[in-house]
């Protein structure tokens, strides 16, 4: 059985692999640095689920001490000439997406298939992880892709992935913090104050209200966190569960979807969600750092009015 563990284990490779490259490179002023925070990194995928929690979060310390307050800058990567680029993007066109495309593929036809293969009684994936499985081995099926449509070799891909990992910076780590910063509010009891909140301005029976304040409060929580996972479990603990689900009889999975989707409104409308919006205008020398942002938020707010509209008409008919 592909166990969702094994997923963590790629990444961590990846990670420590990275603090090799960056070791080895001499020329680079700040690679013991780079090298500490990006193998910590690794050993935290690659034995997370061994460590003490202390021990991990005493490794998360020195992971921001690391980085002295500072980001730890990119790193010059050898890696192909433009020229090569230009020809080779002229030879292929738009086959170029074909190993992005393979990702989404691969997932969605893992998530089908994964959980009915039975090998020896068991499933090669059990449903709750078979979407995130899917998406792990979706990621060396698309590299396999790649090298094969780009014609390079594997370690091509090893500097190339250093390269954008570094040019990311640290903000790599913020999707977990974030995640865990959710945790720590929904066992803070954050969404119970939420929950109180809505119930005084708001009657429970006003189903519409409800809805609203649900997608509205995801989009928020997530523009002010900078991750749907991380507004999640505050606003399913506080609206989604007590009100929508339990008190209005909604149906629970299609009020999860939605209301992540409705989170995600919110990634689009926030500097917060930097590994989405600020290292994009990095990466694309944009002049304006929250251009992406800008563009964005017609976006966002159009398709979270969709979202509230889908939550009313879906939630309460199935």
């Amino acid at each position: 059985m592909i166990r969702l563990e094994y997923i963590y284990i790629l990444g961590g490779l990846l990670f420590c692999t990275v603090a090799v490259l960056e070791f080895l490179d001499r020329a680079n002023a700040k690679r013991l640095r780079k090298t500490l925070f990006w193998g910590i990194y690794g050993i935290t995928f690659l034995f997370g689920a061994e460590l003490p929690s202390f021990v991990t979060g005493c490794l998360v310390i020195i992971m921001v001490l690391v980085t002295g307050w500072k980001d730890l800058g990119t790193s010059k990567v050898k890696t192909t000439a433009e020229p090569e680029r230009r020809q080779s993007a002229m030879r292929l066109r738009d086959k170029l997406f074909i190993p992005a495309l393979c990702i989404p593929a691969v997932t969605f036809l893992g998530t089908l298939v994964l959980p009915e293969i039975v090998i020896a009684g068991k499933p090669l994936a059990v449903a709750k992880d078979a979407t995130l499985v899917s998406l792990g081995l979706s990621v060396p099926v698309a590299l396999a892709v790649a090298l094969w449509l780009f014609r390079q070799r594997f370690v091509t891909s090893l500097h190339e992935g250093r390269r954008l990992l570094t040019a990311v910076g640290t903000v790599a780590v913020l999707p977990q913090l974030l995640a865990a910063l959710g945790a720590l509010f929904a066992a803070a009891g954050v969404g119970q104050v939420v929950a109180a909140s809505v119930t005084r301005f708001i009657p429970a029976d006003a189903t519409f209200l409800v809805i609203v304040a649900f997608t509205v409060g995801m989009a928020l929580f997530t523009m002010i966190m900078g991750n749907a996972f991380a507004a999640f479990p505050v606003m399913v603990a506080g609206i989604g569960l007590p009100l929508i689900v339990h008190k209005l009889g909604g149906d629970p999975a299609i009020m999860g979807a939605i209301g992540m989707l409705s989170g995600y409104c919110g990634t689009l409308m926030t500097p917060m969600a930097a590994n989405f919006n600020i290292v994009p205008a990095a990466l694309l020398e944009l002049p304006d750092k929250n251009g992406v942002v800008k563009v964005q938020i017609p976006t966002g707010l159009i398709l979270l009015a969709v979202n509230t509209l889908l939550m009313y008409l879906l939630v309460f008919r199935f």
